[in-house]
């Protein structure tokens, strides 16, 4: 008889489970850093870093300037010397003036150093509409990123995976981006090991299996795929597998292609615009491996070509369940 080992576990929300992982990693590593606008003595715009000061030291939780050049290129010092640092931009779409750091610096280091350098960081940076925030807070510009090879993009979409890739993404040897959907922050709880455990970057969760549409998303669109995805089971009897890709880059080819080979049929849905978004990179990589399997091409389901709207105009913006479902019937019936 197989025994296994108890696992404690508590009910956290998805920003409780990123406290959960930072205070993790202080505790265990002396080398882990935390810096940011505000996520100190305020706890970080969405007190993602409550009490971690408090309970670590203001030489380990650091309050900067409202700077995110310098907030990310002192990370970078720090990476470069020994350190594991893990810098809070407020929202990704004040990351702009970090841009430079991270193409021209952090992505570049291993290469540029011939391996001897390598930097391991974080930079954290909520993201996505849905809450109504004011322009530019609702940016969801993951596609920037996974352009430039050197540096990871990380999205979970639930407290125990938030908490489990983070940890991973911490000891990671070099650069990560983690975006956190910030419209899951406190939509739900879910059961969160204590204590540490990771999970590997780079590899997509099956979170539902289906014979007939493969769908792709991750992020804040995850909800909305599976309950599309039980809609039209309910009502068509059409079933669904629902990939949560959890890395962008690195992609997890072969659970794309191994669903898309079962299916025959694809779904890739995010609320970035279309034009030069990750959904492009998901049909090539469905072209290269499992062009002859496929039944129907590919549907996409995202933001539209335009800026993310005011509040009033959010909603008509961001892809929803009859969209993903009207997606999933195109394909069904082409």
């Amino acid at each position: 008889m197989a025994i296994s080992a108890r696992v404690e576990t508590r009910q956290m929300t998805l920003v409780q489970a990123v406290t959960d992982a930072l205070r993790t990693m202080l505790r265990e590593r002396d080398d882990v850093l935390l810096l940011g606008e505000d996520i100190g003595k305020n706890g970080g715009v969405f007190r993602a870093t409550d009490g971690l000061m408090d309970e670590f030291g203001e030489e380990r939780v650091m309050d900067t300037p409202l700077a995110e050049s310098g907030i990310i290129g002192s990370a970078i010092g720090m990476a470069i010397n020994g350190f594991r640092p893990v810098a809070e931009i407020q929202f990704l779409g004040f990351i702009y003036p970090g841009l430079n750091q991270i193409m021209t610096h952090a992505t570049r280091m291993r290469s540029r150093s011939l391996g001897r350098y390598s930097v391991p960081m974080v930079i954290r940076a909520p993201y996505g509409g849905g809450v109504r925030a004011p322009e530019i807070h609702s940016d969801s510009m993951e596609a920037l990123f996974t352009h430039m090879p050197g540096i990871k993009v990380v999205v979970p979409s639930t407290p125990y995976d938030a908490k489990g890739l983070l940890i991973s993404a911490i000891e990671d040897p070099d650069p990560v981006l983690f975006l956190e959907p910030l419209r899951s922050y406190r939509a739900g709880r879910g059961d969160v090991p204590e204590g540490k455990y990771s999970i590997e970057l780079g590899q997509a969760a099956t979170l539902k299996e289906g014979n007939d549409v493969s769908i792709f998303a991750w992020g804040a669109m995850i909800p909305k795929a599976l309950k599309a995805a039980e809609k039209i089971e309910q009502e068509q009897g059409i079933t669904c597998d629902v990939i949560d890709l959890r890395t962008l880059y690195p992609l997890d080819k072969d659970a794309i292609s191994a669903s898309v080979q079962k299916t025959g049929r694809a779904v890739i849905v995010h609320e970035a615009q279309s034009t030069g978004g990750v959904s492009g990179d998901i049909m090539s990589v469905i072209n290269d491996t499992s062009f002859l399997y496929l039944r129907s091409p590919i549907e996409r389901v995202t933001g539209y070509d335009m800026p993310v709207p005011m509040f009033s105009l959010e909603d008509e913006y961001l892809p929803n369940e009859d969209r993903i479902r009207h997606a999933i019937k195109k394909s069904v019936n082409f």
